[in-house]
């Protein structure tokens, strides 16, 4: 068994620590020694019987643990694992549900959370530290950036392109062939049949913009 860390204690890295007990009750791979949170109040409680162990500052004790980031947020994430690389932490675990079907042909990026009863068919690439959450499915040869959250129920059609950080909504469908550009957020029940530009939110059947928001913003 490999020692492994949650980065988070709310409701995503809860059900990361679920993805891992299923992974485990099919062979045991992982030993969880607990969670970090960067709220220091929180540091000492339980979560699902298992201790916030502490914050950034836990990793240098901790160089051999596997890290699994429970974060959601697209931004916040990418800010993360940055700040953890740069304490020196580079191991980031990758966590595919085993109740999940994934195809031969699938390239999945380090870091990377696929969720149980997830559809991923073939010749696809997917970035680094991606989350594909419950029920969702996506097509032949679509491209994926890193960074990206694919929230709950989204149907991602055959050949759509989403850049770096793109964050599509529960129940959202994208057709065939449309792109998403880096950093947009895609409002949950949308249906985009059109591309959607960089830096946007976009929500509705048909989805379009509503807001607008400058270069680098996801930087702040």
């Amino acid at each position: 068994m490999q020692d492994i860390l949650i980065f988070g204690s709310g409701g995503f890295a809860r059900e990361v620590h679920q993805l891992v007990e299923d992974i485990n009750a099919d062979g045991a791979q992982w030993n969880v020694l607990g969670f970090l949170d960067g709220d220091a109040g929180r540091h000492g409680q339980l979560v699902h019987g298992k201790p916030i162990l502490g914050g950034l500052e836990y990793l240098a004790g901790a160089s051999g643990a596997w890290l699994a980031m429970g974060v959601g947020n697209p931004a916040v994430r990418r800010k993360l694992v940055g700040l953890v690389k740069a304490a020196g932490h580079t191991r980031f675990a990758t966590l595919r549900h085993p109740r999940a079907w994934i195809g031969n042909r699938v390239a999945l990026g380090e870091g990377s959370i696929v969720c149980a009863g997830v559809l991923i068919t073939t010749d696809i690439t997917i970035g680094e530290h991606v989350i594909v959450n419950i029920g969702s499915t996506i097509g032949h040869d679509a491209r994926l950036g890193d960074f990206v959250t694919i929230a709950p129920t989204v149907n991602v059609s055959g050949s759509v392109g989403l850049g770096d950080g793109v964050d599509l909504g529960t129940g959202s469908t994208l057709i065939q062939g449309r792109q998403v550009g880096a950093w947009s957020i895609v409002g949950a029940g949308s249906v985009v049949v059109k591309d959607i530009e960089a830096n946007v939110t976009a929500v509705g059947a048909p989805c379009k913009p509503i807001k607008t928001r400058p270069d680098g913003w996801h930087l702040e």
